[in-house]
């Protein structure tokens, strides 16, 4: 070998979003003149730069190159120890290569995001949200989740209440909101509330949301029931209290004088009047007016008009979920999607895709229907042009279909944002999605849990990438 190297420090260590140096110094120990490149390898190459990226040595001399180290602000600069090595590659004697090696210490840094899905519940004896917490760190997070309110108007009950997430990773922490007090008649009620996330040695970070407590009847229904209990009382009373008597004076004198009442007998006038047959001069309907015979020119008019207005029906998702499941009954979910650029794809079955993949075109809309789930419940989550976290929002409250009948969320309209994910169940049983996001690719399946109360996310929540292409089964 006829170079000498000296990594000056030989362990170093920097905090993810900033950087740190370290100095390879060499000697060309050779008798030749000889140029040497440098090129750092290992899990921190991407992050390290080397200034100069090649060396010329004379015999005996000694040089030096400056490695910088800048790790991203981001799970992929794992906290720890991460070993390094650059590769010296002489241009004289190129399979007398040499590695030095080093060690980078990357320090650790915790950063937490949590949102409610969906912010805002309604119910009439609980509300059933989601915290979905991401981990943006690079060291395992630990932290406890709990719920508060002004007034102490909810009881809570969270499910896991302690939660440990890696580096990069997110969970969905399940929420059910019991308001203490039952309202029977009257307006629905606002209660905000608050679940917090509460990390060691750090004060609690609060995610708010509301929950709308509707009353058990309205108020209309109970001021009608109080009305109409009331006009029932008084009629029944004066019913009892007045019970109309009917006697015939003159019935009474006429018996009195001996004289006795016959009825009489019926008048010609008072017989009903027969209204005349029509006259047999009128000319009688043809057999195409009667009969709905041919020939006639009013029935060609007529077929010529229908024809013209006939249109044939849209091909939709309840279209195809119901040819499918006459041809095997069961469960099944047919979908489609409106693709900006493109229009509605046509409709497609458990499993198969609907969108496209690599042309960039986000999904505005979908068009959703199943059979044998007891139906299907779902909401968009869209772009939001004015975000201040770097994420959209829900555009609309739930959208519900029974078995075999079309559900749409989203919108077609030319302004309307377009979709970044989405929310979906089915009445009976589970339904499964698979997601393609731009830049992201296709997504893990998840699954709901079996039951109409439980739902699952699909998509993504930044407001800087979009839905693509979606797969369901159930």
């Amino acid at each position: 070998m006829s170079l000498w190297t000296s990594l000056e420090p030989a362990s170093s260590t920097v905090d993810p979003g900033g950087s740190t140096k370290a100095r390879l110094r060499l000697r060309n120990t050779g008798d030749v003149v000889d140029e040497y490149r440098f090129e750092p390898v290992g899990d921190v190459a991407p992050w390290t730069t080397v200034e100069p990226q090649t060396l010329r040595l004379y015999p005996g001399t000694t040089g030096t190159v400056e490695l910088t180290f800048a790790p991203p602000r981001s799970r992929d600069a794992t906290a720890g120890p991460n070993p390094y090595a650059v590769r010296i590659t002489p241009t004289e004697q190129p399979e007398a290569s040499t590695v030095p090696e080093g060690n980078l210490i990357i320090t650790p840094f915790t950063e937490v995001r949590a949102e409610l899905v969906p912010p805002t519940v309604k119910g009439r004896f609980r509300g059933r949200p989601k915290l979905a917490v991401d981990n943006l760190g690079n060291t395992k997070l630990t932290a406890s989740i709990s719920g508060s309110d002004n007034g102490d108007h909810l009881s809570y009950d969270i499910h896991p209440s302690n939660i440990q997430i890696e580096p990069g990773r997110a969970v969905f922490v399940k929420a059910t909101l019991k308001p203490r007090h039952i309202i029977w008649f009257g307006s629905k009620e606002q209660r905000p509330y608050a679940l917090a996330i509460q990390r060691s040695g750090t004060g609690p970070q609060p995610v708010e949301g509301t929950y709308v407590q509707r009353g058990f009847l309205p108020r209309w229904l109970a001021t009608f029931l109080g009305v109409f209990m009331a006009l029932a009382i008084t009629f029944v009373m004066l019913w009892i209290a007045y019970k109309p008597q009917v006697r015939s004076a003159a019935a009474e004198k006429l018996q009195e004088a001996g004289i006795s009442t016959l009825e009489p007998s019926p008048s010609v006038s008072a017989q009903p009047v027969v209204p005349p047959p029509p006259s047999s001069s009128g000319a009688s309907p043809t057999p195409t007016q009667a009969d709905g015979g041919g020939g006639g020119g009013g029935g060609a008019t007529d077929e010529g008009k229908t024809k013209e207005t006939t249109k044939p029906p849209e091909d939709t998702a309840a279209t195809a979920v119901e040819q499918l499941a006459a041809e095997d009954p069961g469960r099944h979910i047919c979908y489609r999607a409106y693709v900006t650029g493109k229009g509605w794809t046509d409709p497609v079955c458990d499993g198969a895709m609907a969108g496209t993949v690599g042309q960039n075109r986000p999904i505005k809309k979908l068009n959703i229907a199943v059979s044998d789930t007891k139906g299907t419940a779902a909401s968009a989550f869209v772009h939001d042009p004015k975000s201040s976290n770097g994420r959209g929002h829900y555009n609309a409250p739930w959208s519900g279909a029974v078995d075999g009948i079309d559900n749409y969320i989203g919108s077609t309209k030319k302004d309307a944002p377009y979709m970044l994910g989405f929310v979906i169940n089915v009445g009976d049983g589970a339904v499964c999605q698979t997601a393609h996001v731009h830049n992201e690719g296709w997504h893990g399946l998840g699954c709901d849990e079996p039951g109409g109360d439980n739902w699952i996310f699909g998509g993504t929540l930044s407001n800087s990438l979009w839905l693509e292409a979606v797969k369901f089964t159930v």
